[in-house]
């Protein structure tokens, strides 16, 4: 008999929100204040919904890199990196409110450095969004030496970033790494020896959908610092 724990397909962060509208709409019912008692049981069910965190089959394929996000891609472009100030290919992922809002590592990679910045609350989907929103900027190294980075960026909902992650630590690709409540977005920087898989409007599901795939052609090149 196997007795490793399994998996509780629901974060923790949202229990005290779900117990709290589950006790308050029961309350209300015993009150007689049925239309308080439906809100409040539609938000509980909300909540439900939002903090769920499925398992997810991380695909083995070597040089591959999974999405650090459930949603749908609305950038493939090159920007700025704000971990280096280097331009590199970025995918950003839209994360409406139904979708899962637990993100995961890319690649198996070490923490190098992780810094939170406050801001203000754009819509996420917005290009400004990366540049101004609460964001919250998690530095990769890969086994090659290759640089990652991910931004989690709040939404104009969001008002709260969680990273699970140290520097110093490890990640298996596929890991859970942080969340991020209510709508938001996340940002992924790629090194140069990959290439972009997807495509802009394509849906994702964290540490699932492949986004980038390791170029033979970049194997030579040296990343820049």
């Amino acid at each position: 008999m196997n007795s490793t724990p399994r998996h509780i397909p629901l974060r923790p962060e949202g229990l005290p929100l779900i117990g709290g509208t589950a006790w308050l709409a029961l309350v209300f019912a015993v009150l007689g204040w049925a239309l308080a008692a439906c809100i409040l049981l539609l938000a509980m069910l909300f909540c439900l919904q939002f903090f769920r965190d499925p398992d997810r089959v991380v695909p083995d394929e070597p040089g591959a890199a999974v999405a650090p996000a459930d949603g749908r891609v609305v950038r493939v472009d090159r920007a700025i990196d704000p971990a280096d100030g280097q331009e590199k290919d970025r995918v950003a992922i839209f994360m409406h409110v139904f979708n899962v809002h637990v993100n995961r590592a890319p690649v198996g990679a070490e923490v190098a450095a992780q810094r939170y910045s406050p801001g203000r609350f754009h819509a996420a989907s917005r290009d400004k969004a990366s540049r101004d929103n609460e964001h919250n900027v998690i530095c990769l190294t890969d086994a090659l030496g290759s640089n990652w980075t991910v931004v989690q960026i709040a939404g104009w909902v969001a008002r709260r970033i969680l990273s699970w992650v140290e520097t110093g630590g490890s990640l298996q690709r596929g890991q859970r790494l942080g969340m991020i409540q209510f709508s938001s977005r996340v940002d992924l920087y790629l090194p140069r020896s990959y290439e972009i898989v997807v495509s802009r409007r394509q849906k994702v599901v964290a540490g699932q959908t492949v986004v980038a795939r390791h170029s033979e052609e970049g194997v030579g090149e040296t990343e820049r610092s």
